[in-house]
């Protein structure tokens, strides 16, 4: 036996193996034990829960925009359209090298700097994953063919087919109907969501605007199948949306085509009005712009240019423009001092041409040099007597006036469904106060009742007090919606007379003002013939345009200054500015004894009422009967043929 076996202890090592083996057994069944209840916690108390986190790596929810809702005119003439658009867009999951994608993108399409940056901007305000963001809009098929054939090197980039909004008559109606666009971050905070969450597009302006809520139609979905890459494999449920509603207004694209050529080339608003319902015939505000260029964005140099234009094309004047009424107001201011029995209705006023508050005090001037001589309420309308009007505003009192104004709707909005329309103003005592300008004054009275001073009204709000006279007091809220289309089994457009739309939630709606109930309904009548006077009588201020009619119209011309002129000056509309000229102004109603269409119009800059004003009037009355008379014509043709 050898040395280092006797050192050797073989009982020893085996103790020490048996322990370490043990050790080891314990140790790897602890580890087994672990593992086990893992997998217990994991298939058995988290099953439900992990069951649901593996179906949202696989399965997603597709939101799928709904049809926005058509708008036409009264006679089914289609106003805004949805037309298919192609777009890039890419998929950020998809996506290994941003840049290098856009740059390759760039090499292929033109892209601008802009649409770069709004791209950016939306894809940080991405709502979910696995959403597509758009580059660009609006692509060519030379454009999809070159991004198609290189799908390949480009993945995450595709091309997509969108219904975007289309205004057909482009310019015409861009103040009328307002546009879409495409939501931004802080309209994505207002609306709801789950409502918008397939849906890129929201209305920005006007009726667009204000019927959101009946266009936009409900948001559908698609629960698919994915694979890892995000690709869809399967579609496993579907919820159809449900397109907006398509609409009815009354406007008459005809007319409103008529009118918008009458105003060309000037500044100018033009509104007509349905006495008997309410309805906003035409309503024009010139210059306009193409609202097309707005929906899928606007280039920064298309939209400086329209900002920067001083004939402000982007400014609704029909809805916006506050203007100093002038004598178009002369027939309701009339109508206050004589209800209210401040003055005879035979009160009369000698006019020298001019009229002082006292005795060698300053001069109130008339617009006619010398005076009318004696001058009676008829007279003081028909031939637009500014000393008539200074002497009973002197007997009355600005509180009267401003009350009966007020009845007629000056100083508020109250046109329904109009959200950009403004109030005006309708001075008072209190208001002046409230605003700063101190105390009222007697001459601050005589100004009101000429329609000058510190009152300013809308277009929109002279044609609906001319509305108001014409129905003798009657009130028809001006509103723009006729009635919601449906349609039948054949796709075939009805026109749903008098259908009731709920708008009780919808931001900007106004209250119905009571009509207006004088103390001798026969004052509505002497009114009226006097303003029928101004158009047919022998001295009216406007009797040009009533020549060659088969019917009256009551009218009341206008003229409001810019610029003031000193108590010794003479108004001399060639020695100023273009700018600095005179406001022209007219207000009508016709036929007078059954009216059909309450007109205002203001040209802006374009002088005497009577020269300018009046004569447009004329011919959108002139065109109205017309087009009445040419769809009488082809709806008695029409139930001929058919043997009605």
């Amino acid at each position: 036996m050898s040395a280092f076996d006797s050192l050797k202890d073989h009982t020893k090592e085996g103790r020490v193996f048996l322990a370490r083996s043990v050790v080891a057994f314990v140790i790897v069944l602890l580890l087994l034990g672990v593992l086990i209840a893992r997998l217990y916690f994991l298939q058995v108390v988290q099953h439900d829960q992990l069951a649901a986190v593996s179906d949202d790596n696989r399965i997603q929810l597709q939101p799928v925009a709904p049809t926005r809702g058509l708008i036409y005119d009264r006679n089914g003439t289609l106003l805004a359209d949805n037309r298919p658009s192609y777009s890039v867009t890419l998929l950020k999951e998809k996506v290994d090298d941003l840049d290098a994608t856009l740059a390759d993108l760039q090499a292929l399409i033109p892209i601008t700097e802009r649409e770069l940056e709004s791209f950016r901007k939306r894809l940080k305000q991405r709502r979910r994953p696995y959403e597509t963001v758009p580059l660009r809009f609006r692509l060519t098929d030379d454009e999809i063919a070159r991004i198609a054939v290189n799908y390949q090197r480009l993945p995450g980039v595709q091309v997509e087919a969108d219904l975007i909004r289309y205004y057909p008559f482009g310019a015409s109606l861009v103040h009328a109907l307002g546009y879409v666009g495409r939501i931004n971050e802080k309209e994505l905070k207002r609306v709801d969501s789950k409502k918008y969450s397939g849906t890129h597009y929201i209305g920005k302006l006007g009726i667009e605007r204000f019927y959101e809520p009946l266009l936009h139609g409900e948001v559908g979905y698609h629960k698919v199948e994915t694979n890892a890459r995000g690709r869809v494999m399967r579609v496993l449920e579907q919820v159809d949306p449900v397109p907006g509603k398509d609409i009815v207004l009354h406007l008459d694209i005809r007319l409103q085509q008529a009118a918008e050529k009458l105003v060309e080339g000037r500044r100018a608003a033009i509104v007509a009005i349905d006495p008997k319902t309410g309805g906003i015939l035409a309503l024009v505000s010139n210059p306009g712009y193409d609202p097309n260029l707005f929906v899928t964005g606007i280039s920064t140099k298309a939209y400086k240019a329209l900002r920067e234009s001083p004939d402000l094309p982007l400014f609704n004047r029909a809805l916006r423009g506050q203007y100093p009424p002038g004598s178009t107001i002369k027939p309701m201011v009339a109508m206050s001092v004589i209800d209210s029995g401040a003055v005879s209705p035979a009160h009369t006023v000698f006019d020298p041409g001019f009229y002082t508050l006292t005795n060698g005090g300053r001069r109130y001037r008339d617009w006619k040099h010398g005076g009318h001589g004696t001058v009676g309420l008829e007279m003081a309308i028909y031939q637009s007597c500014d000393v008539w009007f200074y002497d009973v505003a002197n007997r009355t009192g600005v509180d009267i006036m401003s009350d009966y104004l007020g009845r007629f709707g000056f100083g508020q909005v109250t046109s329904l469904d109009l959200p950009e329309a403004l109030p005006g103003i309708l001075p008072s005592r209190d208001w002046k106060k409230r605003t700063g300008r101190g105390s009222w004054f007697a001459g601050d009275s005589l100004n009101l009742s000429i329609g000058q001073g510190w009152m300013l009204t809308t277009p929109l709000q002279l044609a609906t007090a001319s509305a108001v006279m014409a129905n003798r007091g009657v009130w028809k809220q001006p509103r723009m919606l006729k009635g919601v289309m449906t349609h039948n089994i054949n796709r075939d457009h009805t026109i749903v007379e008098g259908s009731v739309v709920d708008i009780s939630g919808l931001e900007g709606t106004s209250a119905v003002l009571p009509n207006i109930k004088l103390k001798n309904d026969q004052y509505w009548q002497r009114i009226i013939d006097a303003m029928v006077a101004v158009v047919h009588g022998p001295r009216g201020t406007a009797r040009k345009v009533g020549r060659g009619l088969d019917f009256q119209i009551a009218g009341k011309t206008g003229t409001a200054q810019v610029v003031g002129i000193k108590q010794d000056e003479v108004y001399d509309a060639e020695s100023l500015a273009e700018r600095h000229r005179d406001h022209a102004l007219f207000l009508a109603f016709a036929p007078a004894d059954k009216p059909e269409i309450a007109v205002s119009v203001i040209v802006e800059n374009g002088g005497g009422g009577s020269s300018t004003a009046a004569p447009i009037a004329r011919d959108v009355i002139d065109a109205f009967m017309a087009l009445k008379q040419q769809d009488a014509e082809a709806e008695a043709a029409t139930g001929a043929i058919t043997g009605g």
